[in-house]
């Protein structure tokens, strides 16, 4: 076993843990930053800013999203082998790669935004914040290389540091933006005689401006951060003395058939938004919904749904883009051993996380709706209570997908993602035809589609790896710790909002109850955790402030 193989059993579970801590800081800051947003665009410009966002999505993992996963792979192989010089033409060649491909997405978004918009989604005041994007694909390829360079590398930090910088300058300057554009779209709007609607899509490419900004001082950063390293990273070069180098004429194309595998499961994986929402919003004017209802309902769902669910998937994603580099490492050095172990570990990692975050969302979906967006509707909280079993699902599927890239079958996630989505397709159909279930078709049938990812994403990694999955450590523990702290939060909020409702106003009243719940739960869930086995002392400690928790544990007798 190579130094690097073992040090990257000491530290993957390290590094992922700080991309997770900076991803859910970064989801943080998203979720704050929307509450004023939302009061300033309202559902319709909410509906706006989610369609503009799942165009530049669906380009951008189709142009370079799968970018920092493969750089990630290709420098991570080539170092642990200690084939610096290899590395650095691995980055290059990325480089060259990014800046084409950005460059071609950026130019087809922003002089294709009307016909996305408006003859595919039916929604053509998106534009104006689609065009708003569409330079971002461009500096958002460029940044994916250089986070996947440090990540192949074996540090998290750089990407960590950038994500939070990039989302708190977004946070910012979205807020900001979008109050100046959502002024001046009334004035365009009163000229042209439609004030809501253009002041909705103003104020929404106010907040696509705050993605631009942030995603360039992101890439801003992270070249200060390089340009420091590049002498250090000189030396060791030229301590690289093996002789069969790579030329860029034997790397590019490595690189683009990593990337490919990469691209088709990333894009197959997430296409279902936008088919989603082309499906929706037509069947649903087929079945004479008002555009305005629809539009509103699609607007909770991307706008404040998505959201939420969006906040623990970050770990997972985090989680699997520490997992690639690690697994290739331990791959390529053929330490199978290595390979099972961190293949299980991971999966406790994701499922602590993912677990308690289902039951939260599902038991306090209104109160967590109310205190962030005001919004006490039924139809809003029923989504957050179907869709939250997706967090678990969601959170398996994409901690599977890079653990398949990881080991080198790169093809079964895309088989595994149209199989998917092709079922998906087929149950939404049906639920809105045949059960006109208008939005929570939707809910439910991305629920569906998660579900049938996790279970041949899971079947593939157990076959592939070898590895067994410790079900009791790995799903009954936190599944039963989280039963309990779901009852636990039920009752504690509705107890103390019970009590602070009749000395203060509703909203203080759920806030405080809200907060109590919440640390409440994260503490029965701590203690249930352990006493169901769920983390012994040495997964503790791999975890940023692990000894602390320790310390604390041994104190109250939970760990002997």
């Amino acid at each position: 076993m190579t130094k690097r193989t073992k040090g990257s059993d000491a530290s993957f579970l390290m590094q992922g843990s700080i991309l997770a801590i900076a991803s859910i800081v970064s989801r943080i800051v998203g979720l704050i930053y929307r509450i004023p947003l939302q009061a300033t665009i309202g559902d319709t410009g909410n509906d706006y800013y989610g369609t503009a966002y799942e165009i530049y999505n669906i380009i951008l993992l189709i142009s370079s999203y799968s970018i920092p996963l493969a750089v990630s792979k290709l420098v991570s192989a080539r170092m642990a082998k200690g084939h610096v010089k290899d590395a650095n033409k691995v980055l290059h060649g990325a480089l060259l790669f990014a800046f084409i491909s950005g460059s071609l997405a950026s130019i087809i978004v922003f002089f294709g935004a009307e016909f996305f918009t408006g003859s595919l989604l039916k929604t053509p005041l998106s534009a104006i914040a689609l065009k708003v994007l569409a330079p971002t694909l461009l500096v958002v390829a460029i940044l994916g290389v250089f986070r996947g360079f440090f990540q192949g590398l074996g540090t998290m930090i750089p990407s960590a540091i950038s994500q939070i910088g990039e989302q708190i300058v977004n946070a910012i300057v979205s807020v900001v933006a979008a109050n100046i554009l959502f002024s001046y779209g009334k004035r365009v709007g009163g000229v042209l005689g439609d004030v809501k609607g253009y002041s909705a899509a103003f104020g929404a490419a106010g907040g696509t401006l705050g993605t631009s900004t942030g995603a360039g001082f992101a890439l801003i950063f992270i070249l200060f951060i390089f340009f420091a390293f590049k002498k250090p990273f000189a030396r060791m070069q030229k301590k690289d003395i093996h002789k069969h180098l790579e030329s860029y004429g034997d790397v590019l194309p490595i690189l683009v058939m990593t990337i490919i595998p990469v691209l088709l499961s990333t894009t197959v994986y997430n296409i279902s938004s936008i088919i989603d929402q082309g499906i929706f919003k037509n069947l649903a004017l087929l079945q004479g919904y008002e555009a305005s209802v629809t539009s509103k309902a699609w607007g909770v769902f991307t706008g404040k749904y998505k959201v939420l669910i969006n906040v623990p998937l970050s770990i997972a994603s985090a989680m699997a883009a520490s997992t690639v580099p690690s697994l290739t490492a331990a791959f390529n050095s053929n330490d199978t051993k290595l390979v099972k172990k961190q293949i299980n570990m991971a999966n406790r990692f994701v499922m602590i996380i993912a677990f308690p975050c289902t039951v939260g969302i599902m038991v306090l979906a209104s109160p967590i709706l109310q205190l962030l967006f005001n919004d006490a509707e039924k139809s809003s909280a029923m989504m957050l209570i179907i869709g939250g079993c997706s967090v678990v699902f969601y959170s398996l599927s994409t901690l599977s997908n890079g653990i398949l890239q990881g080991i080198d079958k790169m093809t079964i996630p895309v088989k595994n993602a149209l199989i998917a989505l092709v079922a998906h397709v087929v149950l939404l159909f049906i639920l809105m035809e045949a059960f006109h279930l208008h939005i929570y078709a939707v809910i439910i049938a991305n629920a569906f589609y998660a579900l049938m990812m996790c279970i041949l994403n899971q079947s593939a990694v157990l076959k592939f790896s070898g590895a067994h999955i410790d079900i009791r450590r790995v799903v009954l523990a936190p599944l039963e710790a989280s039963a309990i702290m779901g009852v636990v939060a039920y009752l504690i909020y509705h107890v103390f909002d019970g009590i602070f409702v009749m000395i203060t106003s509703a909203r203080v009243a759920n806030f405080f109850a809200c907060l109590i719940a919440i640390l409440v739960a994260i503490i029965v869930y701590f203690v249930s955790l352990l006493l169901f086995k769920g983390v012994d002392e040495e997964t503790l400690l791999k975890f940023p402030g692990g000894r602390k928790l320790c310390d604390i544990a041994y104190s109250l007798h939970l760990l002997r």
